[in-house]
């Protein structure tokens, strides 16, 4: 069957979780570098259909779930949301440690779990929303991730959201060229990223 695009359904979690993993390191394979395979996803792809599943959708074909793009409306009330109702359960279940010096990356992401506190940045005010996509390799050059991306914005619009905002890891050159082919515009650094935005309405 062709591509289609549909709302998020609880059923794709895993999916999602996968995915994440399977595009994690700027865009390619992580696995090898994380000991336990769901800690991106607890970042990345599973809060936020959790908090609010109407702003999440998959990209489904012959073989299944092959990409999604998850998002929050609002960026500070969803880090609060974060604080208050998701990361208490992680950090217990993943008290921090040291690096252990075998490549792996888990002591970053439990560190930034630990570490995370709600802030509210003035790039919010304007482009309050954020998201994440990712597209396995079978997915891509598609037209799938501008599909997805349109689809989240009319969802936004619907709900009178006026901007959203993304960062891109400064490695991943041809997710940057892709943002700026569909309307965004680079707002600076973020650290080791770019940040882009879009206006909505």
């Amino acid at each position: 069957m062709p591509e289609t695009i549909r709302p998020f359904h609880t059923s794709d979690l895993p999916a999602l979780y996968r995915i994440c993993l399977l595009t994690g390191d700027a865009g390619v394979d992580a696995t090898g570098l994380y000991r336990d395979p769901d800690l991106l996803g607890h970042l990345y792809a599973g809060p936020y259909p959790v908090a609010d599943p109407g702003l999440t959708f998959v990209v489904v074909d012959d073989l299944g779930v092959a990409g999604y793009v998850v998002a929050t409306a609002d960026t500070y009330p969803f880090q609060r949301w974060l604080e208050s109702s998701w990361f208490p359960v992680l950090r217990a279940e993943h008290p921090l440690g040291q690096d252990p010096q075998d490549g792996t990356l888990d002591h970053r992401l439990i560190r930034t779990i630990h570490d995370a506190k709600p802030v509210d940045e003035p790039l919010y005010r304007k482009h309050p929303a954020h998201l994440h996509i990712d597209l396995l390799p079978r997915a891509q050059r598609r037209g799938l991730g501008r599909r997805l991306i349109e689809t989240l914005a009319d969802a936004l619009r619907d709900r009178g959201v006026p901007g959203l905002h993304l960062g891109v890891d400064a490695r991943n050159v041809g997710g940057r060229a892709f943002y700026e082919r569909i309307g965004f515009a680079d707002a600076g650094p973020d650290g080791g990223a770019r940040m882009l935005t879009l206006d909505l309405l």
